[in-house]
């Protein structure tokens, strides 16, 4: 999975650097190599990172429920004005 990783991120500096790089010789032409670097970024890399970095950890605690409300307001003392 980390090999995936660094080739996708290798793959999208090449793309958005190309991208730049292609915009200064011919205005306009890097823009879709800008483009497909960022798609990469977003639909590929980001996803299988945070797949790759939350797999078999138990994340039950960060999720809203009501019983967490309940528990928060029994253990939080009440201010005194």
């Amino acid at each position: 999975m980390k090999t995936v990783l660094k080739i996708l991120l290798f793959l999208m500096i090449l793309f958005i650097a190309g991208g730049y790089i292609f915009n200064l010789t011919n205005p306009g032409q890097g823009n879709k190599f800008i483009g497909i670097g960022v798609l990469i970024l977003t639909f590929a890399l980001m996803p299988l990172f945070l797949y790759h970095r939350y797999k078999g950890k138990d994340l039950s605690k960060y999720r809203l429920r009501l019983d967490n409300f309940k528990e928060e307001k029994k253990t939080k003392p009440k201010k005194k004005e």
